[in-house]
């Protein structure tokens, strides 16, 4: 152990290691390729639009399919994505109701 060099246990291995390994372990296991209805791969910043009707739980609201929602970003989740909505804030998005556009 080095003097000043805080550790933290890491759960998922059950070892004590630097911060600075634990982030840089996180960082290579963040690899994660989600892909929408039609297997598409999705990057962080594209564009997509819904392939069917979903309504929004909590505002009263409901997305008709063909919107088009832009500069999505992913979550570490192969099957969510994070993004925005004229109203709503908070819209995370199963990737199986979306196309790439």
């Amino acid at each position: 152990m080095q003097e000043g060099e805080d550790y933290v246990y890491d759960e998922v291995s059950g070892e004590w290691l630097s911060a600075a390994d634990l982030a840089h372990r996180k960082a290579e296991n963040v690899d994660v390729q989600v892909r929408d209805a039609v297997g598409n791969p999705l990057v962080d910043g594209d564009s997509v639009t819904l392939v069917k009707d979903l309504t929004v739980k909590g505002a009263n609201q409901t997305l008709k399919r063909g919107t088009v929602i832009k500069s999505i970003r992913l979550t570490g989740d192969p099957q969510e994505i994070d993004c925005r909505y004229d109203g709503i804030k908070g819209l995370v998005l199963r990737a199986e109701f979306v196309r790439k556009r």
